[in-house]
């Protein structure tokens, strides 16, 4: 059987275990990324591990999500990752240098290499032909330590695309396409490969969009050939030499298989508040929007920015929008400006912002409540935009831009119609400028031993979390529908994510945007009995962030319960002491209401010998199977109340 890239990928990183889907293996790791929303905990971890520096080829601490420095918090974080970074041997790029993901593909990014990042759009990587998986930040913590990378082997899912993209679509709508055909569960445990002729078609860039939203489907990781568009990239990039050609046999075969003609792609917008309620663009078309941001993770290549700006140049946005730009990184914004293009951008009227992800997170840029902000970011969760009650849109590009001249939801095609414009062909640079000195290099491994941590007051230290009982009865102190997001867990935003290095202070606003009187009520239960939540289909969907299980955890959540659950946060509570348990039955989650006291007995037994447990509802008298997915290893992280303690002995 011919092999297709993943399969490849995996092969020449397999360490333990066999590429069977559903069995467990392990990985080797080649390269760390993490970023300064979910880095500080990173770097706690391996002050906690005992740490003495990365173990991996390269790591790299970006800080790109919490720029908005309204006091002292951000820039205490921002001097303790630098001096973490230095401590521990990892590369640092400053705040304004870019997000994350473009950075580290301009700069670090090689084919062939495997990748975790405690961030979960990690997976744009796979753009270069990399294995690259987002994951929680103990996870990136083990593999700076030089552990391998522990999964369930997934489906490789091949998506075939063939011919071109029409004029006014580009790579945005056809991961819209994906996610309206499959929604956001549809890559679950699974890798998706696309090959077939219109891989061709498609720049390096354009693979990125499509990648980085792979993991709004639910998808392990996304994989792209490294084929002639990469080695095109790194030349660009000053880097051919890292260029190493990966793509799939001839003959490859898929586990599961799609195809998807490029040229009957159309222009395509995700309504609120999900990713995966798309519709075409047409079928929204009149709605007024008062409010379109470009740039993000999702979109954040030079071509993105200049057909915009192509768009707009010689003419006004409508006086009704704030047109915001933010840039994907410095180096795109410093080609952006030698093409002309940010001079277009502010005579349309644009507001122009750091390169950084700024509004994606909720750092800025919220929008007024009633109001329709359209977006070329990955997500539109409830409240991820920083307005609880907001109306969140995503599209590409070209509809953003079509809208902000209109004032109302636009198919650019028929803006093109309106005002006799010609698509645009935008000539982008066949150099970068590339600016590697704004990346701070890790010292020598001797020099960096004397490195002290820089810690400001509100830097706590991990909370020890005790040893999971053998009995627990608690009463279940929520109940929560499908498809919540990580974002309502644990917020981010403003407000939020400047105490991301404060358990205790960050615990009082968790589920605060499902239940503002959660943390009160789980703090009354924390030194007692604890409490469970209960969950329906994709909880805990979205971000990696690992707040959304420490905070909980923090305040006593002993054990979710739910219908099925997201792949890095049920990685993510287990690591950190909270049993995430599903039910057997689907239909026995209409049984249980918030305030019922359940009980789970025996659990030092039975969790190591079954993977199926029974609760009691002691406030109904029923009994439900419930079933967990925990290996062998994560069962005795589960009892000994998470990872680290073991971890520690294990490195001492």
């Amino acid at each position: 059987m011919g092999r297709g890239v993943a399969h490849k990928l995996i092969e020449s990183h397999l360490v333990e275990g066999e590429m069977v889907p559903g069995q467990p293996i392990a990985l080797s790791v080649d390269q760390t990324l993490t970023q300064d929303a979910t880095g500080t905990l990173v770097m706690q971890e391996l002050e906690a591990l005992g740490l003495d520096r990365t173990r991996a080829e390269v790591s790299v601490q970006y800080v790109d999500h919490n720029l908005l420095q309204a006091d002292e918090k951000n820039a205490e974080d921002h001097e303790f990752l630098q001096s973490a970074a230095q401590r521990y041997g990892l590369w640092y790029s400053k705040p304004g240098n870019g997000v994350s993901h473009p950075t580290h593909m301009q700069r670090f990014g090689v084919p062939g290499k495997t990748m975790v990042g405690s961030d979960s759009h990690t997976c744009a990587a796979g753009s270069l032909g990399m294995l690259a998986v987002g994951v929680g930040g103990l996870e990136v913590a083990m593999a700076i330590a030089g552990r391998p990378l522990r999964v369930r082997a997934p489906q490789i899912w091949g998506v075939r695309l063939t011919g071109e993209l029409p004029e006014w679509t580009s790579a945005k709508d056809v991961i819209l396409e994906m996610l309206r055909r499959h929604s956001t569960k549809g890559g679950l445990n699974r890798i998706i490969e696309y090959h077939g002729p219109g891989v061709d078609t498609l720049s390096a860039m354009d693979r990125h969009v499509i990648a980085n939203m792979g993991a709004e489907l639910g998808a392990t990781t996304t994989v792209f050939p490294a084929d002639e568009a990469v080695r095109d990239f790194l030349r660009a990039e000053d880097r051919e030499d890292d260029f190493v050609e990966v793509l799939a046999d001839p003959d490859a075969e898929y586990d599961v298989t799609d195809e998807i003609d490029l040229s009957s792609i159309e222009p395509l917008i995700a309504m609120p508040s999900a990713p995966d309620k798309v519709v075409p663009v047409r079928e929204a078309a009149g709605a007024e929007v008062n409010q379109v941001v470009v740039g993000s993770s999702a979109n954040p290549g030079l071509r993105d920015f200049a057909i915009v700006a192509a768009m707009v140049k010689g003419r006004q946005t409508n006086s009704a929008v704030s047109f915001d730009v933010n840039p994907s990184s410095r180096q795109i914004f410093a080609d952006l400006t030698k093409m002309g293009a940010t001079f277009d951008l502010i005579g349309a009227g644009a507001r122009i912002h750091q390169a950084g992800c700024m509004g994606c997170i909720g750092m800025g840029q919220a929008p007024a409540v009633g109001s329709n902000s359209l977006r070329t970011f990955p997500r539109n969760f409830p409240g991820r935009s920083g307005t609880k009650e907001d109306s969140v849109w995503l599209c590409s590009p070209e509809t953003a831009a079509a809208s902000a001249l209109t004032g109302v939801i636009t198919d650019p095609r028929d803006l093109a119609e309106k005002l006799d414009m010609p698509y645009p062909r935008v000539e982008l640079p066949e150099r970068s400028s590339v600016n590697t000195r704004m990346l701070v290099a890790p010292p020598p491994a001797e020099e960096a031993k004397h490195v002290e941590l820089v810690k400001g007051p509100n830097i706590s230290a991990l909370p020890d979390f005790p040893p999971l009982p053998d009995r627990i009865e608690a009463p279940v102190l929520l109940k929560v529908g499908d498809d919540v997001s990580t974002d309502e867990i644990s917020p981010a935003g403003a407000a939020a994510l400047p105490f991301r290095s404060n358990v205790p202070k960050l615990a009082e606003f968790t589920f605060t945007r499902i239940d503002e009187d959660y943390p009160r009520r789980a703090r009354e239960l924390a030194d007692g009995p604890g409490h469970f939540v209960v969950g329906a289909e994709n909880y805990g969907q979205g971000s990696s962030r690992e707040h959304a299980a420490i905070t909980p955890r923090y305040l006593g959540l002993r054990a979710v319960i739910t219908k099925s659950i997201a792949r890095i946060h049920w990685q993510n509570l287990a690591n950190f002491g909270v049993l995430a348990l599903e039910f057997a039955d689907p239909a026995d989650y209409d049984s249980i209401e918030a305030g019922d006291v359940l009980v789970l007995e025996d659990l030092t037994r039975t969790l190591p010998a079954h993977s199926e447990v029974t609760v009691r509802n002691e406030t109904k008298g029923e009994e439900y199977r419930l079933r967990h997915r925990l290996s062998t290893a994560q069962v005795e992280a589960v009892l000994a109340g998470g990872q680290i303690p073991l971890l520690a002995r294990e490195m001492e």
